[in-house]
């Protein structure tokens, strides 16, 4: 199985084990488990061997490859890659034209000694929660393969948590890293927004985008971004920080074993104030609104020129987008500025805000819902109830792993204003260090 990022590099740079070995391991061990996850769209073996026997011809020449030195990973399918198409997940864009450079945050991996293996599944357009792919098929849950990864970049979740990679790439527009990060176990970032490179990847909804990678660990998640970013991370010292629990809207809804859990986190970190922000429920309505209204107008001519390649259950949303009068889109900008300074405001008094990701662990594949209100509703529209508000805003926020529910994942949301991400690491790092947080990957994803 596949070990931390950091670890690996130190090992390579070291010369106690080879790039190509390192990436010849994801490769196998790929080809051994994924049949049964459906994480990953395209195996890039000749690539990867060829990136990995350049680390080790640096190794030998006394040449420091960087700092993820012969670290194998992936990307959910979204982000160029030179010579291949990105299909974004829709089955219409497989023979698109190939890419002819890749994406930044590939180039800035792979400067720093990252050998790409593996592109990752994804909803379609990214618009879902859930990884349930036309054209890819679902991909399950490591720890129960009868259950949702989540998404839409479930496939990146989910090859870290089954132990195929050491980090993936991901993408969130309204909580696409941090639910997946959650159902399967593992961490996952979503940045401030516009912190990280987007130039080539496939867009979606241009207010809330965002990449961010998924890891074993808080520090791999710390060291991976801050080379994403083209800067080191000045993490600074974890005490001190002032941190509120977040009630109302974030405590409505919770499945006992979320409840329980989320609870039993708040008490550890102490006597903690409960906060509840203002008018959560419309910021939720206005993010569904700005997601529809930008993800429809972006997809307007290839709908109207060919319908019938979506997966239907996109192409309805996107139509719908599509149609929503530019007042109701215009309403909900201003009640998108608004919202971020009365978020301001409560930042101005506290550090760090802490929540659930989801309502709970993953849903069925068989009966793909959560309750909401006392109702059934669907998981694939409806997994971003914690997560919406917060994309809405602008903030950073990290998917922390909660212990284990009966076998199966649970997470965190850490929360910070704008421009706070490396005060977010150091409080992660401190809580993975002080054993309240830690990723499960899964040795067997071989469940009935």
């Amino acid at each position: 199985m596949i070990g931390d990022a950091g670890e690996i590099a130190q090992a390579v740079r070291a010369g106690r084990v080879s790039a190509v070995a390192m990436a010849q391991a994801a490769i196998d061990r790929i080809r051994a488990v994924d049949g049964r996850i459906n994480a990953v769209t395209r195996l890039l073996e000749k690539r990867a061997l060829a990136e990995a026997a350049l680390v080790d011809q640096k190794v030998a020449a006394g040449i420091d490859p960087g700092p993820l030195a012969g670290v194998p990973y992936g990307v959910k399918d979204l982000f160029d890659i030179a010579g291949l198409p990105t299909t974004a997940g829709a089955g219409m864009r497989r023979d698109a034209p190939p890419a002819s450079v890749d994406a930044q945050a590939i180039v800035r991996l792979n400067a720093a000694g990252a050998v790409l293996v593996a592109t990752l599944n994804m909803d379609e357009f990214a618009y879902g929660f859930a990884t349930v792919n036309a054209t890819w098929g679902t991909t399950r849950n490591p720890h129960d393969l009868q259950r949702l990864a989540g998404g839409s970049s479930g496939g990146s979740a989910a090859a870290v948590a089954a132990g195929m990679l050491p980090f993936t790439l991901g993408s969130d527009t309204n909580g696409s890293i941090r639910i997946p990060a959650s159902l399967c176990g593992v961490w996952g970032l979503k940045p401030t927004h516009g912190a990280l490179p987007m130039e080539g990847v496939f867009p979606f909804v241009d207010s809330f985008d965002d990449i961010g990678p998924f890891t074993r660990s808080a520090r791999d998640l710390a060291l991976i971004t801050g080379i994403l970013a083209a800067k080191p991370l000045q993490m600074g010292a974890s005490q001190d920080l002032r941190v509120a629990r977040l009630g109302g809207w974030f405590a409505n809804n919770l499945e006992p074993a979320m409840e329980s859990a989320f609870a039993d986190f708040c008490d550890r970190l102490g006597a903690l104030p409960t906060i509840e922000l203002p008018q959560v429920e419309r910021a939720r309505s206005a993010a569904f609104l700005m997601t529809a209204a930008e993800g429809g107008r972006r997809h307007l001519p290839m709908l109207r020129h060919n319908p019938a390649g979506f997966d239907p259950a996109t192409r309805d949303r996107l139509i719908a987008g599509a149609a929503l009068p530019a007042a109701a889109y215009l309403d909900a900008q201003d009640f998108h500025i608004y919202y971020k300074t009365q978020l301001d405001r409560i930042f101005e008094t506290v550090h760090i805000l802490v929540s659930p990701v989801t309502v709970g662990v993953a849903p069925l594949i068989d009966n793909p819902v959560i309750r909401i209100d006392g109702r059934p509703v669907p998981a694939r529209a409806n997994l971003g109830l914690f997560t919406q508000p917060l994309n809405f805003a602008g903030l950073p926020v990290i998917s922390a792993p909660l212990p284990l529910a009966d076998g199966l994942p649970l997470g965190v949301q850490l929360i910070g204003p704008p421009g706070s991400d490396a005060q977010l690491f150091a409080f992660a790092a401190d809580l993975e260090q002080r054993g309240l947080l830690r990723a499960h990957i899964c040795e067997n994803p071989a469940c009935p």
